[in-house]
């Protein structure tokens, strides 16, 4: 027998399963004992168990709470049906694509998790993310201000401090950011009209 190791007597019936034979009253469940003789069974650890305690021991998936009976995606330290997780922005499939947990704890594509969570450029208003191909952003803050290093310029006149002049210098006038030209003007106006 394959589950006692008894001898199986040839005058009485055995049965056949995962390769072996058995003794009929020794062919169960591993986990609530129940007599399997006819049953549909599963093996797991070796050892047939029963459907119902099967699929109770199985995990259930964090996003719609049902057993997972195939595939189980492990992520976020979390249990999922594969077709369950999904970019919480464009609901994609991230099986398999890399993905990014947000301050929220839920999973985003990478290009969603950048549109949502990056800081915005304080001149065009777009979200400040990585160059395509690169995984590192890099932005440029002044005065508690962000900007994408194209569109860090001079508020007044627009001229980016890009330019060999300048490179990089802002110069801050009431929580504005000027370059040498439009400070040197504000400055004039402001010591002649003592509007300081």
């Amino acid at each position: 027998c394959g589950k006692c190791g008894k001898d199986l007597s040839s005058t009485k019936p055995a049965l056949k399963a995962m390769g072996k034979l058995f003794h009929p009253s020794c062919f169960c469940c591993k986990s609530c004992h129940r007599p399997m003789q006819g049953m549909q069974f599963y093996v797991k650890e070796g050892s047939p168990e029963c459907k119902r305690c099967y699929v109770t021991s199985l995990a259930s998936c964090s996003q719609c709470g049902e057993k997972i009976t195939d595939r189980i995606l492990k992520a976020m330290g979390k249990c999922f049906h594969v077709r369950c997780f999904l970019c919480s922005t464009c609901c994609c499939t991230l099986d398999g694509l890399p993905f990014i947990a947000g301050e929220d704890n839920k999973p985003y594509c990478v290009q969603d998790y950048h549109q949502r969570f990056s800081p915005q450029c304080e001149t065009c208003k777009e979200p400040i993310v990585p160059a395509p191909g690169s995984e590192e952003t890099v932005k440029l803050v002044a005065l508690g201000k962000n900007y994408h290093i194209k569109c860090y310029q001079c508020e007044d006149c627009a001229r980016p401090f890009s330019s060999e002049v300048d490179k990089y210098q802002g110069h801050p006038v009431d929580g504005r950011i000027l370059c040498t030209k439009c400070h040197t003007k504000r400055t004039k106006i402001c010591l002649n009209t003592n509007n300081c």
